[in-house]
């Protein structure tokens, strides 16, 4: 076809196995339920597909890089993917063919009528034969199930077994499945929108993924393990059984690519050799605003019928977390806001509309969400989750009561109207369809349309308001990054850190070529509130405070007002960054939250009596810890987002 680029051969056996791929998954969906007659054509099926899987592989082998009719980077590690994904479709290929087998066995032991058992038997000898005969036979299956288990444990410790690479989440739904967890986000493209996605083995900066140092079985069998025991607690009726391991947290243990500090970061453009959403006003002496494809104000309103956990499990936190999401990769960071809820309630989870004065940002409903993604399907995914510890092991665990997916354009590509919506929830992780919260609901309702109607009543839902922006609101999300969902309560916060960015990125750098680290300790800290918002609400109260005392034309002076952000934030947040006395933060710790504020209102109101922080930081009773250059320095070259299609 004229104007589209040759397939390289690497490429052509990567669509070759996406193809073999879906053909399997069709064949074990339909052998799930196919009926006695269709086993044996299923079978041949399941054969034939292996021996494509094995020509593909074949093929794998024999490519070598100078066949490329382009340079292919990272050549060697995608065909090493390559190869663990057909080896993984003829693992499955092969269980598959044993199930399918075993189905005809047991078919024709049945037509044939079995082992017919004597109703007048009674010779004692016989008996005992008979008892010995089956004593013999449990020991081979005994002997058979411990071999079979050494086996395993040889596979699984075996260096030659390779790792595959898993695009989200995925608990085991019938036989033959594995149960998985994702190890990394990597970065995807998608050279054509008739082209399967292309895995590459950097992360969405461009840094290449480091190998694992331990082995990456511990980390499979941890997750089945964690499947099993939510399975566990669903088969005690301790939660119902659409509940699974939260997703989006666990994206959010993998490192920085899905917070918010990651994506306050400017971006490069593609050529790497200019900020694509950082760009100097030279008239305004300021920078320029960026206006985004999606750019509006998001709205936690409540959460109805959420089902309750048993009384074994202690809830530490209900929460929602929201990201952009296509339906197959998460577009954004993820932000989180915690839920409240009335004790004599505790189905209903509300939030606060609008956080003003000593409330936690945490508790913030009101969420800005700007991205410039040009993908057709993309949305707001909302997961809302649990934290908990189980009172009889003290295991703590985090687990998605459900999520929902709101689309931001319609199929004509108009954005959706802005308005509130009832959001149906659904069970299983986002990469799971047609699964309920809680399915017991559906069984207990009648077939009649009376009943179907009240079991509708009862299922768990979401309510969100979409919000239009006014001018005033535009202009202030346009000098943010294009791609990140944040609280509305420090949204000025953020707009002084991104000021300051770009006076020391682009107005007062001498020379623009130079990657020398900047001395800014503004630069080098502020992105770490985004992950302590304890913090974040610490700078926020004293901005408010100084900020009642500012006249009316100070407030109008945007250089004076950048310059007083600078004090505050140099009495405030900065010095509370390095303190001995601040507890590390820890996610749904009450203790630790605690102790944590309680060191914070105290540093802030002597810092307030004081006129400053400088008493509290020569007093002997606070110490800080070990100083080191990352609190001054500003390294923006190691920092900033390169160039992703994806965000």
């Amino acid at each position: 076809m004229t104007g589209r680029r040759a397939r390289g051969p690497l490429q052509r056996v990567q669509r070759r196995s996406q193809e073999l791929r879906a053909q399997v998954e069709a064949l074990r969906v339909e052998s799930a339920s196919a009926a006695v007659g269709r086993r044996e054509a299923l079978r041949q099926r399941c054969l034939q597909l292996q021996k494509l899987v094995d020509e593909n592989t074949n093929t794998l082998h024999s490519l070598k890089k100078a066949d490329e009719p382009a340079p292919v980077g990272n050549y060697n590690q995608r065909k090493e993917e390559e190869e663990k994904l057909l080896l993984k479709l003829s693992q499955q290929l092969q269980k598959l063919d044993r199930i399918l087998d075993q189905g005809n066995v047991a078919t024709n032991d049945t037509v044939n009528g079995g082992h017919q058992k004597d109703p007048q038997r009674k010779d004692k000898n016989k008996e005992e034969d008979e008892s010995a005969d089956d004593s013999g036979e449990s020991s081979e299956e005994e002997e058979s199930e411990e071999t079979d288990e050494e086996d395993e444990d040889k596979l699984l410790d075996d260096p030659d077994v390779k790792e595959c690479v898993a695009v989200g989440n995925f608990n085991a739904q019938q036989e033959g499945d594995l149960t998985f967890m994702v190890h990394n986000e990597d970065e995807e493209s998608q050279e054509e929108s008739d082209e399967h996605i292309e895995v590459v083995d950097e992360t969405a900066d461009g840094t290449e993924i480091k190998k694992r140092t331990d082995s990456h079985w511990s980390a499979v069998r941890k997750a089945i393990t964690e499947s099993d025991t939510v399975e566990m607690l669903a088969a005690m009726g301790a939660v119902p059984a659409g509940f699974r391991l939260s997703t989006l947290s666990q994206l959010l243990e993998q490192g920085n690519q899905f917070r918010a500090s990651y994506f306050l970061q400017p971006k490069l453009t593609p050529s790497q050799l200019a900020f694509k959403d950082l760009v100097w006003d030279s008239e305004k002496n300021t920078i320029c605003p960026t206006p985004t494809r999606v750019s509006l104000i998001v709205t936690l309103c409540s959460c109805k019928t959420i089902p309750l956990p048993a009384a074994s499990i202690q809830v530490l936190s209900r929460h929602v977390r929201l990201c952009l999401f296509d339906g197959n990769r998460v577009l954004s960071n993820i932000h989180t806001v915690r839920a409240t809820w009335q004790p004599k309630n505790p189905q209903m989870w509300t939030f606060s509309p609008r956080v003003t004065g000593i409330l936690p940002s945490l508790l913030d409903g009101d969420c800005f969400v700007r991205s410039n993604s040009l993908s057709s399907d993309i949305g707001l995914l909302f997961e809302l989750g649990i934290t908990y510890i189980r009172n009889s092991t003290g295991e703590r665990q985090e687990l998605s009561c459900g999520w929902a997916f709101q689309k931001l354009f319609s199929s004509d590509g108009m954005p959706v109207p802005s308005k509130m919506y009832e959001l149906l929830l659904n069970g299983g992780t986002p990469y799971e369809r047609g699964v309920e919260v809680d399915p017991s609901l559906s069984r207990r309702a009648g077939s009649g349309v009376l009943h179907q109607l009240i079991s509708l009543k009862k299922q768990p839902v979401l309510v969100v308001k979409l919000r239009s922006l006014s001018t005033q609101s535009r202009d202030i999300l346009n000098l943010l990054p294009e791609t990140l969902i944040g609280s509305m309560c420090y949204i000025h916060l953020l707009v002084f850190y991104r000021q300051i960015l770009g006076d020391a990125l682009l107005r007062e750098r001498i020379n623009m070529q130079s990657a020398e680290l900047i001395c800014n300790p503004i630069l080098a800290t502020f992105p770490q509130l985004m992950d302590q918002p304890d913090l974040m609400d610490a700078l926020r109260s004293a901005w408010a405070d100084r900020e009642r005392t500012l006249k009316r034309s100070e407030k109008r002076d945007r250089e004076f007002l950048k310059s007083v952000f600078i004090l505050v934030y140099h009495d405030s947040a900065f010095p509370l960054l390095r303190s001995t006395l601040l507890p590390s933060y820890k996610w749904a710790d009450e203790e630790s939250e605690a102790s944590r504020w309680r060191v914070i209102a105290d540093f802030l109101r002597k810092s307030r009596e004081n006129g400053g922080a400088l008493q509290s930081l020569l007093s002997s009773e606070n110490t800080h810890t070990a100083f080191d250059i990352s609190e001054l320095a500003y390294d923006f070259l190691g920092e900033t987002r390169k160039n992703n299609p994806t965000v």
